[in-house]
């Protein structure tokens, strides 16, 4: 009798050669910046600012003074409810500057949703934009306000409150004093994950956790100082704060904000008078691009790479991508909010048909399994399971819901 050999169990780990950043995002930050001071940071685009690494830490450090006196402390929540511009980026240091923890709010949320995050987390003070698209946010705030008992700012974005907010004499003294007591391991950012039923969750992440995520998903796609990464996708997401802002500061690249929503003609015209490098964005995001008709206008010869998630892409569009958008090295990653969020990704050597048809090699630093859900037993490989990760990555818990958190987590 012949015995079939027996499929290798659904479990791979990543690489440990390259250690894990072991700072808080500010401690980073500062050393990003001695290196490549002059290099730089942020650019948006439609205005024509742009940050030099040395301005953005300088803003940076105001801005969050400015917080300090307003009366945010370590642990505090501060919301930030806005489109893709550089004051969001500019809130995202401040608060992980001082430890505050940044709560995302989805543009696209309405009262109650807003209400929700609102009081879910606590949040303190909210830095808002006054309106996008046709949602005015500003009035949306005021009707919500009397029920969010926690709530004791609201911040609109070019109003004289956040001139003084954002224009504080920055007081290193005292921002010295408050970064000597943060911890890489401390929560610095919630993220609500839309999940399919109820309620989102707050996703609570760490500096360990997303500054790792962000540092080595730009080390898979090999960034440098030399690179600049359009951003196109939300800043709300982990895709645009995370593997977007993140990704950019931990290598001394620029960041460049096309529009503060996503339009296929502002996003390639970006790319062609700020020579980026890298470009990211869903699928379908890279159809509008590549559908405009006059996409041959564009000089795209700057990019070399980018990153691709949020849905399955057909080989005819990587091929495209690859081919009419010089992307070469352009890489799929696959994830979840809770995961901070990349845990698997693919390599700028795999074949085109791997890209397209896996979602890549486990992140540095992390374990993948598959299991049956109903025995917890490691599936072997070709059979379908529950997919797990484990590792620096793995968030800290959802905030404030200790019940769903031991549902997910379970070691």
């Amino acid at each position: 009798m012949t015995t079939q050999p027996t499929a290798a169990p659904s479990q791979d780990q990543g690489p440990t050669d390259t250690p894990l950043l072991e700072e808080t995002i500010g401690q980073n930050l500062a050393r990003t910046v001695e290196r490549f001071g002059e290099r730089d940071a942020l650019v948006e685009v439609q205005t024509g600012r742009r940050w030099s690494y040395a301005e953005f830490a300088a803003d940076v450090a105001r801005l969050a003074t400015g917080l300090l006196e307003a009366g945010i402390q370590t642990g505090d929540r501060v919301g930030i409810w806005a489109p893709n511009v550089a004051e969001w980026t500019l809130v995202q240091y401040a608060t992980a500057q001082i430890g505050a923890i940044l709560v995302n709010i989805n543009p696209a949320y309405r009262r109650d949703e807003l209400q929700y995050a609102l009081t879910k987390s606590g949040i303190r003070t909210v830095i808002a934009a006054s309106s996008f698209k046709t949602s005015n946010y500003e009035r949306m705030l005021a009707d919500v306000r009397e029920n969010c008992p926690e709530l004791q700012d609201v911040v609109i974005l070019g109003t004289p409150e956040w001139e003084d907010l954002a224009g504080a004499a920055a007081d290193e003294d005292r921002l010295a004093q408050v970064a000597a007591g943060l911890s890489p391991d401390d929560p610095i950012n919630i993220q609500y994950t839309s999940g399919t039923t109820g309620f989102p969750k707050g996703a609570t992440l760490t500096h360990r956790n997303i500054l790792n995520n962000g540092f080595f998903d730009g080390e898979r796609v090999e960034y440098t100082e030399a690179d600049r990464i359009c951003i196109p996708v939300p800043f709300y997401h982990c895709f645009g704060m995370v593997i977007g802002n993140l990704a950019a500061t931990t290598h001394g690249a620029a960041m460049v904000i096309p529009a503060p929503g996503f339009d296929p003609a502002a996003t390639l015209h970006a790319v062609a008078t700020e020579k980026c490098t890298s470009l990211y964005g869903v699928p379908t995001m890279f159809i509008a691009e590549l559908g405009l008709p006059d996409f041959d206008s564009y000089d795209l010869s700057s990019l070399r790479t980018g990153v691709m998630a949020g849905s399955p892409c057909p080989e005819s569009v990587m091929r495209q991508v690859i081919e009419q958008m010089n992307m070469k090295d352009v890489t799929i990653c696959y994830g979840m909010t809770e995961t901070s969020p990349v845990s698997i990704q693919s390599s700028t050597s795999d074949s085109l048909e791997r890209r397209v048809s896996t979602v890549g090699r486990v992140g540095a630093h992390l374990k993948i399994r598959v299991v049956d859900p109903a025995t917890g037993e490691v599936t072997p490989r070709g059979q379908a399971g529950e997919l797990q990760t484990h590792g620096y990555a793995v968030m800290k818990g959802y905030w404030n819901d200790p019940e769903k958190t031991a549902e997910a987590i379970d070691d």
